[in-house]
């Protein structure tokens, strides 16, 4: 049991923070000096049309709110927040024109690149005003197959200026990966780069953006941004293809951006899940209840101000990236990175963050975990003076890694797992700059967010794990699914388990300190002897080990029961032999139960993950299984599969 926190903010620091000043704001009751973030939270839920109503002026939202916050408040699907409002998502994020850095770019140790808030407002002016001039207006669809680049946030900005709906993927994916995703949504006009670089090694994508381009009929314009070279080659082998400044030549003079003031519910971003079930769902989000939300986490939950700078190690594929780009909203100057984490000496994110005074620094479980194993000690070798907070996702984030981030990378900062998702486009449980830090246990849960733990039987239940589920409408509950009128197959994503309350599925226990818990996803929880285990209460076992870079687990349906099988990777040169085997069983068995130990233990090259990094249980579990695994694509390294079928050990 934990005792003592790992980090508690000091009383000058709650003073000073945006949640103290939205308490004392938004309600006598919290101006108490006895008032918690429980009370709020409490408040927020059962009062979400003052509560909602108080964080869009708190945060100073340009656009008309209008009389009503909520209709239909007890429709789950189907609550209307704001139905009279009328806002533009890009105005609220270019409301500064100054001079100061609005994007700073690393594209890993060769590219470096700055834009001024004066000079991202003039570009988003003259990208809008060339889509215009295309004839693109409210509700086409423009498609982005980009690197992280200031390039990729001018593009969505001048989308969404004129009610255009935007939709992105990083340059990695594969030709099948991209028009699976692009293909349902019929974009008028792709941007996409000429390449990219990845550890290194630059990697060409125009013969890629031409195979892309002929299966999109759709395209009224394919749009080529130089990254990997100058520009100006013959693109004659894509259709409809020019390069960006031939795009915009006719447009350069324009200085004036009109704003089209859309409906809440407006169309902005167009997500992909990234499960392997089937071909992508595309999950659409709307630009009032992108913007709210994200206002509400940055501004109180990170305590993000204007002039800070926010960083976040994501591609345009996965949707922390959108959570990213509405740090401008706050004011806040955006570091954007492209590339491998680990180029050169493995340390280049410490590197950007000591160079560019990173506030907050934003990344997976996985890099705390590879950086802690392979002895990064940034706080001996970096000046981390400006970062306050240090957030992460993906996955959870294990004890071990807690401990990691306060010995070696900064004492006094607030970590803060978060946990959300593409679905709602933001973050069910994440952290509280007023709240303590216990290790292992994400802060809170949000503002807001209904959030409770569920049993088998739909009951609610404190210190167990169970379901997390959210009993209450919130503002980024998507729109719907691309391609699905009458809404059935988004009623069967999320309210098919529990009628009327979204079921997130994942496995989840809440603390007694009001912290959670995620024990991995409900659909992968192992059922030995129909006891349930959550997948992170072995990762969290067998990771602790040095040998072993990262592991997987599943249930193998094995004599009418369910059996453990645990594969491991290995660091280069270690071989699992039966002592290994042996420490691994003890490790999970002494700190865990017997019945979290692996009735099989093997050896593989890699672990497959999807693109945006995280694992594929199911996937591995079909493959062992012999079952088919659908949407390939949407796997950074599908060939790692190979490595799990057919193998004799698992056979009877």
């Amino acid at each position: 049991m934990n005792e003592k926190p790992l980090w508690r903010p000091s009383r000058g620091r709650i003073a000073r923070s945006q949640m103290s000043a939205f308490m004392r704001w938004t309600n006598d009751r919290f101006s108490r000096a006895d008032a918690d973030y429980d009370s709020l939270w409490r408040w927020s839920i059962d009062s979400p049309e003052q509560f909602w109503r108080s964080v869009w002026e708190f945060c100073g939202v340009i656009g008309e709110p209008g009389e009503e916050v909520l209709a239909d408040c007890d429709a789950m699907p189907g609550a209307r927040w704001f139905p009279q409002a009328r806002l533009n998502y890009a105005e609220n994020l270019l409301a500064r024109r100054d001079d100061a850095d609005a994007l700073v770019f690393w594209g890993e140790d060769k590219v470096r690149a700055r834009v001024s808030h004066a000079d991202l407002h003039a570009a988003v002016a003259v990208t809008a005003a060339a889509l215009r001039a295309l004839g693109i207006g409210r509700g086409d669809r423009i498609a982005a197959y980009l690197p992280n680049l200031p390039a990729t946030i001018v593009i969505m900005l001048a989308a969404a200026s004129i009610g255009a709906v935007f939709s992105s993927a990083s340059p990695d994916f594969g030709v099948q990966g991209v028009v699976d995703r692009f293909g349902q949504i019929e974009p008028a006009v792709l941007f996409a780069a000429d390449g990219y670089y990845y550890n290194g090694k630059r990697i060409d994508n125009l013969a890629k953006i031409g195979e892309i381009a002929r299966c999109m009929p759709s395209l009224r314009r394919t749009v080529i941004v130089p990254y990997v070279s100058r520009g100006g080659g013959a693109l004659g082998s894509i259709p409809g293809g020019c390069w960006l400044g031939e795009f915009l030549a006719a447009h350069a003079a324009v200085r004036e951006l009109a704003f089209e003031r859309l409906p809440f519910d407006h169309p902005l971003f167009i997500l992909y899940s990234s499960g392997t079930t089937g071909v992508p769902k595309c999950i659409v989000h709307g630009a009032g209840g992108v913007l709210l939300q994200h206002l509400k986490e940055h501004r109180l939950h990170c305590d993000l101000r204007a002039g800070e700078r926010l960083f976040y190690f994501t591609t345009c594929g996965w949707m922390m990236w959108n959570w990213l780009a509405s740090g401008l909203a706050s004011g806040a100057t955006l570091l954007l990175y492209d590339g491998s984490p680990f180029v050169g000496r493995g340390s280049i994110l410490f590197d950007c963050a000591q160079a560019e005074g990173m506030t907050h620094f934003g990344t997976s479980a996985k890099f705390i975990d590879a950086i802690a194993k392979v002895g990064l000690m940034p706080a001996r070798t970096h000046d981390l003076s400006a970062l306050r907070a240090i957030l992460s996702t993906g996955s959870p984030l294990a004890p071990e890694g807690f401990d990691y981030v306060y010995r070696e990378v900064k004492r006094d900062v607030q970590l803060a797992s978060i946990s959300g998702g593409t679905d709602l486009i933001s973050c069910f449980v994440l952290g509280c700059p007023i709240l303590p830090v216990w290790r292992g246990e994400i802060q809170c849960r949000g503002l807001g967010m209904a959030v409770e733990v569920f049993d088998e039987t739909g009951r609610p239940v404190r210190g167990r794990k169970g379901e997390l589920v959210c009993v209450k409408p919130f503002p980024t509950m998507p729109v719907g699914f691309w391609n699905d009128p009458d809404g059935r197959r988004y009623r069967a994503a999320y309210f098919e388990k529990y009628p009327g309350v979204w079921c997130h599925g994942d496995y989840i226990e809440i603390t007694r300190h009001g912290g959670i818990v995620i024990h991995g996803r409900s659909d992968a929880t192992l059922n030995p002897g129909g006891v349930r285990i959550g997948t992170a209460e072995i990762y969290r076992q067998v990771e602790r080990l040095d040998e072993i870079v990262e592991s997987l687990v599943i249930g193998q349906q094995w004599e009418r029961d369910v059996r453990v099988v645990l594969f491991v990777k290995l660091r280069e040169g270690r071989v699992l032999d039966e002592a290994l085997i042996e420490r691994i069983r003890r490790t999970i068995r002494e700190n865990a139960t017997p019945r979290h130990v692996p009735a099989k233990i093997l050896q593989v090259a890699d672990i497959p993950r999807t693109r945006s990094g995280k694992i594929v249980e199911l996937a591995v579990r079909n493959v062992v299984h012999g079952e088919p695994v659908k949407n390939i694509e949407a796997l950074a390294n599908p060939q790692a599969l190979e490595d799990f079928r057919d193998r004799p050990e698992l056979q009877s």
